[in-house]
């Protein structure tokens, strides 16, 4: 099963404007995802999605000067996005992550793809978010088989769903046979994921401290242990949510 993984990014944050190529800790933000995403095993390509914006240019041009995969699409029309990455690589599967999750565990989206792939043909969607979320934010994974990425591009009609991929996949539990990795040491509490400069300060804090990327989620989590201070820095970071 040819596999890609995707990259949604854009310059455009409405919290945290330019942040996926600011830089913390030494990098653009864009780069650690990148980087960690392209150790995964059993990957086509990685490829980032950005939009048709100008501001989205300076996107474009990193990618590009840096020999990575980038396309351009809708602006608010996430899923379209997607489906035109799985339609440029004839890719059979797309796994789905956020320029906003720089920590990102590679051993997380390959146990994610694992189970995946062995429940092939009968899973159209896995994922360690949905029905249930024992992962922090900002180590989400969703795969999408291409059939079932296609009948949502098809049929969801809202633009506030579209704009987040999969609800209409995880709404249609009819139509979708779907898995949901569980983490053994349950650990949701945590928000590793960048939308505002308290989650920026937090992140630049744990890379920092590592200096590379090569730690794991259970690396993180034992920091976090021993500096329960620095959990409170974007503990009042209130997280967006999908409109019905």
């Amino acid at each position: 099963m040819r596999t890609i993984a995707v990259i949604q990014a854009r310059m455009g944050s409405t919290r945290l404007p330019g942040k996926v190529l600011r830089e913390i800790a030494g990098r653009p933000m864009l780069d650690w995802c990148l980087a960690r995403v392209e150790r995964v095993r059993g990957l086509e390509a990685v490829v980032t999605a950005t939009t048709i914006l100008p501001v989205d240019n300076a996107i474009v041009d990193h990618c590009q000067a840096r020999g990575r995969f980038v396309l351009r699409g809708a602006v608010d029309d996430l899923l379209d996005r997607y489906m035109d990455a799985a339609r440029s690589f004839e890719a059979d599967a797309v796994v789905r992550v956020t320029s906003d999750c720089p920590l990102i565990d590679p051993e997380v989206i390959e146990e994610v793809l694992s189970l995946f792939l062995r429940n092939q043909p009968d899973v159209h969607y896995a994922s360690n978010v949905h029905p249930l979320r024992t992962f922090p934010r900002g180590m989400d994974v969703e795969v999408i088989r291409r059939d079932a990425l296609e009948r949502a591009w098809r049929e969801d009609s809202r633009i506030t769903w579209r704009e987040h991929v999969t609800p209409y996949i995880q709404r249609n539990s009819d139509m979708f046979n779907v898995r949901c990795l569980k983490r053994v040491s349950e650990c949701p509490q945590y928000r590793l994921t960048v939308d505002t400069i308290e989650d920026f300060e937090l992140i630049e804090l744990i890379l920092t401290h590592f200096g590379n990327d090569r730690f794991k989620l259970d690396d993180i989590v034992d920091l976090l242990s021993a500096h329960p201070e620095w959990t409170l820095i974007n503990s009042n970071v209130v997280q967006k949510l999908v409109e019905e």
